[in-house]
């Protein structure tokens, strides 16, 4: 099974690398972009074939590695 876990800061969280993102696409002539937050994905080839034992194991994975939860959200999805 594998599974996917999306990260992003969360709201009232300083983002200097959306505001640069954003700055850059505004001087390559795409105007309308009024806000850009950048987070990261991570992917995991995991053993488990069980949905809750594997939603389980990356839940621990975020709160103690993957994810800083004082100032980033994650979502857990998982693939067949």
């Amino acid at each position: 099974m594998k599974a996917r876990v999306h990260i992003t800061l969360k709201d009232g969280v300083l983002d200097p690398q959306g505001k640069a993102i954003g700055h850059a696409l505004g001087n390559l002539g795409f105007d309308g972009v009024n806000g850009v937050r950048q987070g990261k994905v991570i992917e995991l080839d995991l053993a488990a074939t069980d949905r809750g034992a594997a939603e389980g194991q990356v839940e621990q994975m975020c709160r103690r590695l993957l994810a800083n939860t004082v100032i980033e959200n994650y979502k857990i999805e998982l693939i067949d």
